[in-house]
């Protein structure tokens, strides 16, 4: 597939549930060879569009291609160009790794010598090769997630849906599978992915989509997004929590106060400037500061402030 060319394209997107519209007119372009993230609180519509975009809903409204294939018209071909991880675990816990992958094997019809063969590249390529014959219930959260990828994967396909990939998982068997779905990506994989974890939306998407009751609110780079919470920020942790109002007139514009972590924190438009200032009149002023620090805004940040611009 041409990575000039979309790998999804999604239009006019409706589905309601009884008195609820869980997609009111969702639009998504995704190019191919990339991670696109979508995040939106629960609710929002998120899983309803990736099973609708992976054939297992019909949508009321609206125009569905994935992988070249108009998912509405063509759902058996559109099936054999994509893989789904959804998030509860598919696989069988009382099967070993490689049992579990020839059996996904064998369901695509790839036959038994090709099932076998497809299942020792899958374990080798997300490092489960020594834990092939090991029953899945005694795997760990990470191993078992990426378990489940392989499975995801046993058919090649051209576009990968990962609904929630890593929730409940520890940080390191997040990490383990954030490592895995880089590896698909540069292999050429196109990757949907909903989450709501923003430092994971922040950590493997090229684009990011927000969406709410259904609709997209916000789309872009982690970049672009969170220059629209006014760019970077100067945190201030005090010493003293009864210097926390006097130090707040001090910094520029509106102030966040976190009484328990004793913090100040301020949006700047000129970095350097504002830290010197900063520290400056705070020893002017005789309030002493354990730490600064200027930084970016986070995707946390980014998701309040959005969400707040909507509701307003």
């Amino acid at each position: 597939m041409s990575y000039d060319n979309p790998a999804i394209f999604v239009e006019g997107l409706r589905k309601r549930y009884g008195g609820k519209q869980a997609l009111d007119g969702l639009d998504l372009t995704v190019r191919a060879g990339t991670v696109q993230a979508v995040l939106g609180p629960n609710g929002a519509g998120k899983t309803t569009a990736v099973r609708i975009m992976s054939t297992l809903l019909r949508p009321e409204q609206g125009r569905v291609e994935v992988a070249g294939v108009d998912v509405r018209a063509h759902p058996e071909i559109a099936r054999t160009r994509i893989g789904l991880l959804g998030q509860h675990a598919a696989v069988d816990e009382e099967l070993g790794g490689r049992q579990n992958l020839e059996m996904f094997g064998r369901l695509y019809h790839l036959g038994a010598r090709r099932a076998g063969v497809r299942a020792d590249e899958l374990l080798a390529r997300f490092g489960l090769a020594d834990t092939g014959s090991k029953a899945v219930k005694h795997y760990s959260g990470g191993m078992r997630r990426r378990l489940d990828l392989a499975a995801s994967l046993i058919s090649e396909p051209l576009v990968l849906f990962l609904d929630e990939p890593t929730t409940g998982l520890d940080p390191r068997g997040r990490t383990e599978v954030w490592n895995a779905v880089r590896s698909l990506v540069d292999g050429g994989t196109t990757v949907l992915l909903t989450t709501q974890y923003l430092e994971e939306a922040d950590q493997l998407a090229d684009r990011i989509t927000v969406i709410d009751h259904g609709r997209v609110i916000a789309e872009g780079t982690a970049d672009d997004l969170k220059s629209r919470t006014g760019g970077d920020r100067i945190d201030v942790v005090l010493h003293d929590a009864n210097q926390l109002t006097r130090a707040a007139a001090l910094l520029p514009g509106d102030v966040l106060i976190d009484q328990d972590r004793r913090l100040l924190s301020a949006t700047v438009t000129d970095r350097m400037r504002a830290l010197t200032g900063v520290v400056r009149a705070l020893e002017e002023a005789g309030i002493e500061a354990r730490d600064i620090a200027i930084r970016r805004p986070t995707l946390d940040e980014v998701f309040m402030e959005l969400t707040k611009e909507k509701v307003a």
